[in-house]
């Protein structure tokens, strides 16, 4: 390629970003409830997207489980909407000094968003893993107006300030969410676990942030491990991949699924290992990535192994749902859609 040729092809990607950027439309004239409505939209696209792509193992718009159907993720997404904004209004009020960080209350969004899926849908628990990763993320995004434009890079390194900034009464929030939600295969922590009565008291007593707590955890649930480690799999892998696939196709379902795949196969999912065992988690890993070295949706022989999958994590009462890989899914989708992206 020319020098000419690549000058051309730069100066179109940063018209084009320039363009479709929405947290640098809000800062080009919008007031802080536009911006915090704009972040609102960006995330509950990405929750609606994630839900609807008929990912193996997983509710879809083709695909249900018994007591939990594509309809209850829906109306998971809508219910949620409220309280995401209200995290992208206190990002906000942080970059302009107005709120310290620490007093954002990461935990009571949290429970407030599982309080109202809970009231808008019959489906028992949609998204409490996700809800737990998307807050801190619009709140992170809401601080990301502080600057002239939106680069990835900045929205990772607020949300590194926010989980690490997070209080012992964010942590009882999240235990007060958890119980509400009430999710399946949650097992027994070594430590300050969920459902042992005590454990609030011992938080709060003993003044154990939500982090703190999030590190007793991180070796086996992942979502635990994406606050600590300032998101990784999501931000090194996720969203890489799922940006690759996304200028490859026209068609975000099949670049979702195939993000999927490509987490599956390389993080064995921990909501699989916490309702069977690690064992099962890395054989499901395992068989995620033939299905990827066999192409996946881009190729007959992929596509014709992921229906295999798909029915085999089918079989077992949904106890092969790789549940923790669509939160993780939900926040790439998010960051994309935040950095512009629209289907």
């Amino acid at each position: 390629m020319s020098f000419f040729a690549k000058l051309c092809k730069l100066l179109h990607n940063l018209n084009k970003t320039f363009q479709t950027s929405p947290l640098l439309q809000g800062t080009l004239g919008m007031n802080d409830r536009e911006k915090a409505k704009q972040i609102q939209r960006c995330l509950e696209l990405a929750i609606l997207l994630e839900a609807s792509a008929h990912k193996p193992g997983n509710v879809s718009v083709v695909t249900d489980f018994e007591n939990t159907r594509f309809e209850h993720f829906l109306a998971s997404a809508v219910a949620a909407a409220s309280s995401l904004e209200t995290g992208a209004r206190r990002g906000i009020a942080v970059s302009e000094g107005k709120i310290d960080v620490t007093e954002v209350g990461v935990g009571k969004i949290i429970r407030n968003c599982i309080v109202d899926i809970a009231a808008w849908q019959h489906g028992g628990n949609t998204l409490l893993g996700t809800i737990i990763l998307l807050s801190p993320i619009a709140v992170a995004a809401g601080m990301v107006f502080k600057d002239a434009g939106f680069a990835v890079r900045d929205l990772r390194r607020n949300l590194k300030l926010v989980t690490t900034s997070t209080t012992p009464k964010d942590a009882v929030d999240v235990y007060d969410a958890i119980e509400i939600a009430s999710p399946s295969g949650l097992g027994k922590a070594p430590d300050l676990d969920v459902n042992d009565p005590a454990s609030k008291n011992r938080i709060l007593q003993e003044k154990v942030s939500l982090y703190e707590v999030f590190k007793i955890a991180e070796t086996y649930d992942t979502i635990c491990s994406e606050y600590v480690n300032n998101y990784h799999v999501t931000f090194d892998l996720a969203y890489p991949s799922l940006s690759k696939h996304l200028d490859e196709t026209s068609d975000p379902s099949s670049a979702t699924i195939q993000t999927f795949l490509e987490v599956l196969a390389k993080v064995p999912d921990t909501f699989i290992a916490r309702k069977t065992s690690i064992q099962k988690a890395r054989e499901v890993s395992l068989r995620a990535k033939e299905v990827v070295d066999l192409g996946g949706v881009e190729t007959p022989a992929g596509k014709k192994a992921l229906v295999k999958l798909d029915k085999e994590l089918r079989k077992h009462s949904n106890l092969l749902n790789p549940g923790t890989t669509a939160d993780i899914i939900a926040a790439a989708l998010v960051v994309k859609v935040l950095a512009g992206y629209r289907p």
